[in-house]
């Protein structure tokens, strides 16, 4: 397994999901792993996206439900082989700014990124108030660590996204916040990705299965005790021992693939379409971006 060119994995650095997928890396994969920052562009060629990235190609990339989504409209042969970590989100908004409940928040500007995963969430939750997102005004706010002291200075009422910012916002502003979980309505589902060709390859795919049957161990590590994934976190990504243990509770670590993630796509594909301006692909076609091949091949490894 140490034979060959080390495995390349990209994925966010800067995401709290990623914690298995490193420590897989660290500590259970033999093969040898490169673990860069990056994610589905550098799997399927696309050209890379400022500060979001390296260039270089990945031979399986980490990333949410989300973007499997978008990248696979023009590239079919995407395919999530195993939900690493699923994230609970949450709006935080300000009381002042006369927020007590979902519907209060028409008419708000409300921080987040409307292309990810923390678009689609803000989505879902506004439509349990009866809102769209055109009832709100969306506020872009670069870098993301940004959108906590945007929020205290009322240059937002709310965000809408990811940890550790959801949790450094509520922090941050203190008894002035309010705060609507996600449970429920929406998860993120973070997943490892790779192509049809990279699964049919009969010298990667074995490479594949191991570094899968490594983030199972992995996940099941942190499970048990999560300081070391935390260290790699830490020092990975830079945050702080505060955010990590913020945020924690809001992640967990399943190495599965859920019993809903198509019924998840699916839904998620009528959003985007919408977004797109294009016709939605029915469920046929998105069940066939999901390959359970690679995780019953990782469950039935005998390790040594």
């Amino acid at each position: 397994m140490t034979d060959g060119p080390a495995l390349q994995v990209r994925g966010s650095l800067e995401t709290l999901e990623i914690a298995p997928v490193l420590l897989a890396a660290r500590h259970f994969f033999p093969g040898g792993a490169d673990v860069r920052n990056g994610g589905i562009g550098n799997l399927v060629g696309a050209p890379r996206v400022a500060s979001l990235g390296d260039e270089g190609r990945a031979d399986i990339a980490t990333h949410a439900e989300t973007q499997a989504l978008r990248y696979s409209v023009d590239r079919p042969d995407l395919r999530i082989i195993l939900t690493v970590t699923e994230g609970s989100y949450r709006i935080v908004a300000r009381r002042s700014a006369g927020v007590a409940a979902l519907r209060d928040l028409r008419g708000k500007r409300i921080a987040t990124i409307p292309t990810t995963s923390a678009g689609f969430f803000l989505a879902r939750m506004l439509e349990q108030a009866g809102l769209r997102l055109d009832d709100v005004a969306i506020a872009r706010v670069s870098p993301l660590s940004g959108m906590a002291a945007a929020l205290a200075r009322h240059e937002v009422d709310a965000v809408a996204i990811w940890e550790p910012h959801a949790a450094n916002a509520a922090r941050l502003i203190g008894k002035d916040a309010i705060t609507f979980s996600g449970d429920g309505v929406y998860r993120e589902l973070f997943n490892l990705n790779s192509t049809a060709a990279n699964l049919a390859d009969p010298v990667l795919r074995p490479r594949i299965v191991a570094f899968v049957r490594a983030v199972i161990d992995a996940s099941r590590a942190i499970r048990r005790d999560p300081r070391v994934a935390q260290q790699l976190l830490a020092t990975t990504g830079g945050f702080t021992r505060d955010e990590l243990t913020a945020s924690w509770p809001t992640l967990a670590f399943p190495a599965d693939l859920p019993a809903d993630l198509l019924d998840v796509l699916v839904l998620e594909e009528q959003w985007l379409a919408q977004q797109e301006r294009r016709a939605p692909r029915g469920r046929d076609r998105l069940a066939s971006l999901i390959d359970a091949s690679i995780l019953r091949e990782a469950r039935g490894r005998t390790r040594r």
